[in-house]
């Protein structure tokens, strides 16, 4: 992985904070648990990126915490302004995540969180981001629909779309060179520790600064 503090990059990255890794995976992968486990673990080395939406809170979630939820004219009027990293429409929705977001995690010296689909990566990639590129996915197609529809919270309509998504976006994941995680959630455990594996150069570049600091 590349040095954050090689000669001639000190300056930009020692404003800039630690590299940020992104995380993409279909609808019912298991993603989400396993950022939860991993923030849990490394609370003072992790920051979550909040990104934006224009879809309605669902029960139980908060304003700048799950999501800022905002109309569809304020993030249109963002996005043609340049506030925002990437951005994507999903089932009559845009979601995105800010510039602002990210930074405001990169300032505390913590790693910054993007959650984000496949648009989403492809978007980012077009920046000097350099984030580490992470991909959850799920052992197979059978697996994912049966998850999806044990959680009870899709219309019929709605799962056919986020497997269809998902299948794209597993085809997607099996391309040379877009990733540099792919961890297959087959089990939680195992998923979870190659997570941390995969993440420990970064996790102790952080820890080695916030124990000098």
């Amino acid at each position: 992985m590349r040095d954050v503090t090689a000669k001639g990059t000190r300056k930009q990255h020692a404003m800039a904070g630690p590299r940020p890794v992104v995380f993409t995976g279909p609808s019912g992968a298991g993603k989400s648990t396993l950022l939860k486990k991993l923030m849990k673990e490394y609370d003072s080395v992790f920051g979550f990126s909040v990104s934006h939406t224009t879809r309605n809170p669902r029960p139980g979630e908060e304003n700048g915490k799950d999501y800022h939820y905002v109309t569809r004219e304020a993030m249109q009027a963002a996005i043609a302004g340049g506030d925002f990293i990437e951005s994507a429409e999903f089932s009559g929705n845009i979601y995105g995540t800010s510039k602002a977001a990210v930074q405001d995690v990169r300032a505390k010296n913590l790693i910054c969180i993007l959650d984000v689909d496949m648009q989403g990566v492809r978007n980012i990639k077009r920046t000097d981001l350099q984030p580490v590129y992470v991909s959850i996915q799920p052992p197979s197609m059978a697996v994912l629909e049966k998850r999806l529809r044990g959680r009870k919270t899709e219309s019929e309509e709605s799962l056919q779309k986020r497997l269809k998504a998902a299948q794209v976006d597993m085809e997607l994941g099996k391309e040379p060179g877009i990733f540099d995680v792919l961890i297959i959630n087959d089990n939680l455990e195992d998923a979870y520790e190659q997570l941390k594996q995969a993440l420990l150069e970064e996790i102790n570049k952080v820890k080695k600064v916030n124990m000098v600091s």
